[in-house]
């Protein structure tokens, strides 16, 4: 893919209690027809995702996560020209994702589940993986993060793991790399992370960002709602850009879109 110009990746949960959008595309006709939308409005990877990792989100089995994911990639694949991407730390449902259509592996847990690194590892070599820092486990991760310094920690960490792929047998061009914003960070921790975003794409991987509608959005207006963090997480998307993050996870692709044009028009710094 090309990385000279922002990839928008818009956020397709099949969930019932995902933050944002949870229970709005249940069904496969939902999903199918939120995936055109979202073709359409510009994005060109489309992550799909059957258990939210929001903070306090109660865990999901893998048959679940099985019967939530694997209807919908098969459906969009079948009747979209997009990339697919599946949002998930299962070994198991990693690999029929890709059965089903799905180009890239994004995992919160950077392939620590079992037999998630050895998963794959065994899939074709034009399959990506997105590896996220977490500090802690989703249920619990906002409980009390601490670090030292988490810049230096989240870019050890990601090296640390991009390692161990590359030792399991995955190419480096196959690798992406996500800070995790809002994964066992407090607001400043993220702000710092933002803010030297640029260091993390020195690590030589394309940057992942995914801010969009996050708490740390709603903490800097005024503890806004999810529904009212628009114009925030377009902030956050043209200073993830132009940090040098090539892609960049959305809730509104369109919006998304057209401010990315404007901002890459003049380039990056």
């Amino acid at each position: 893919m090309d990385f000279s110009q922002p990839v928008v990746m818009g956020i397709l949960n099949v969930t019932p209690d995902s933050f944002s959008d949870g229970g709005k595309h249940l069904q496969l006709d939902d999903a199918l027809f939120q995936a055109e939308a979202m073709l359409k409005d510009g994005a060109q990877i489309l992550d799909i995702g059957g258990e939210s990792t929001r903070p306090g989100a109660k865990a999901v089995n893998a048959d679940d996560e099985l019967e939530r994911v694997i209807p919908v990639i098969e459906k969009v694949t079948a009747n979209l020209d997009v990339a697919v991407s599946v949002d998930t730390s299962k070994a198991i449902v990693m690999t029929e994702a890709v059965k089903a259509g799905a180009g890239m592996v994004n995992d919160v847990m950077a392939l620590r589940g079992e037999g998630a690194l050895q998963a794959v590892a065994q899939m074709p070599s034009n399959i990506a993986v997105c590896l996220m820092h977490m500090q802690g486990q989703p249920r619990t991760m906002q409980q009390a993060p601490s670090y030292k310094d988490v810049l230096k920690e989240v870019a050890a960490f990601l090296n640390e793991r991009a390692d161990a792929c590359i030792q399991a047998g995955i190419d480096s061009n196959r690798i992406v790399l996500d800070a995790g914003f809002g994964f066992g960070k407090t607001l400043q921790h993220n702000l710092l992370l933002l803010q030297h975003l640029d260091q993390l794409s020195s690590c030589g991987y394309p940057l992942l960002t995914g801010i969009s509608r996050k708490s740390m959005v709603g903490a800097l207006l005024n503890n806004a709602p999810v529904d009212q963090r628009l114009f925030g997480s377009l902030a956050a998307a043209i200073i993830a850009w132009q940090k040098g993050s090539a892609i960049i996870r959305v809730h509104d692709v369109k919006a998304t879109v057209d401010a990315l044009k404007v901002a890459s028009a003049i380039g990056r710094n």
